[in-house]
């Protein structure tokens, strides 16, 4: 998900608010949507006040000039009424991935990181005390020891793992159906992103790379993640599953790849643009 072609941002929510304003509201980590099935739509300011519902703002920006605000619902709210919603329900964003347009997604991807953000920072982590909004800034403030909260972001790497014109491909035990993708994990304190991969990589199948090579970045959030996705070449040792995350790992050609992760995620991008790159090679 990236910055989608025709948005601004900006934290300070416009006064008065539009009724045209597109609303991502979120009940814990559902999306309230109205459309089909087949083609979901995200509500505007007034659908959200004739279906009853409200919760605290906050600005995103404008796309194409329509301003778009985040919205956190209370986490008990009840599922808006037929009669009143006009076809509104909430959805998960994951399950939104092949409907929902990309400019819609990469934004409501954008709206949960925030209210993700607002949610778990009411309080003062330092003292206790209820935090308050930052005036000029999206942040939070104590206003008893003075203690300021930004957005959180975590960076992770992601990495391809090449061993001639095959590709290290792994199956976490969290996965639902076999499929396989590049190896990742996030980044502790006092890493660098390099660091982060040769541990990773030796800790999950027990060997080591070289050659490793920046490939692009994507904001992902499940929460607050930002994956940073590399290439790297194989340098030596057993490959095996180490970690007991890791299902199942093996090497495959690149005319027997398993089953992959859908284009929304980096790690297809990763995957397609470096067995391109290898056959363009012959």
């Amino acid at each position: 998900m990236h910055t989608p072609d025709g948005f601004s941002p900006s934290h300070a929510l416009p006064a008065p608010l539009p009724a045209g304003t597109l609303v991502f509201a979120f009940r814990e980590a559902k999306l309230l949507v109205g459309g089909t099935e087949d083609a979901p739509a995200i509500p505007t300011h007034d659908e959200l006040d004739r279906a009853g519902l409200a919760g605290a703002l906050h600005h995103l920006g404008a796309l194409d000039g329509v301003p778009c605000v985040a919205v956190t619902l209370p986490d008990a709210v009840a599922d808006p009424a037929a009669d009143a919603a006009g076809g509104l329900r909430f959805a998960g964003l994951r399950s939104l991935f092949p409907t929902l347009p990309e400019r819609l997604l990469a934004l409501a991807g954008r709206a949960f990181q925030v209210v993700e953000w607002d949610r778990t920072h009411r309080y003062c982590g330092r003292c206790g005390t209820p935090m308050r909004d930052k005036e000029g800034e999206r942040a939070r403030e104590c206003p008893g020891c003075g203690q300021v909260a930004y957005p959180r972001i975590s960076p992770a790497m992601m990495v391809l793992v090449t061993r001639g014109r095959e590709l290290l491909l792994a199956r976490a035990n969290r996965f639902p159906t076999a499929m396989y993708s590049a190896l990742a994990g996030f980044v502790e304190p006092g890493e660098t992103v390099e660091d982060c991969i040769r541990r990773e990589v030796r800790e999950e199948v027990g060997i080591d790379v070289t050659g490793i090579r920046y490939f692009a970045s994507q904001s992902w959030p499940f929460p607050h993640s930002l994956m940073i996705a590399f290439t790297a070449e194989y340098a030596g040792g057993d490959m095996r599953p180490v970690d007991d995350e890791i299902a199942d790992a093996q090497w495959f050609g690149l005319d027997a790849l398993p089953a992959l992760p859908t284009g929304v995620s980096i790690s297809r991008r990763l995957i397609d643009a470096t067995v391109a790159r290898l056959r363009a090679k012959t």
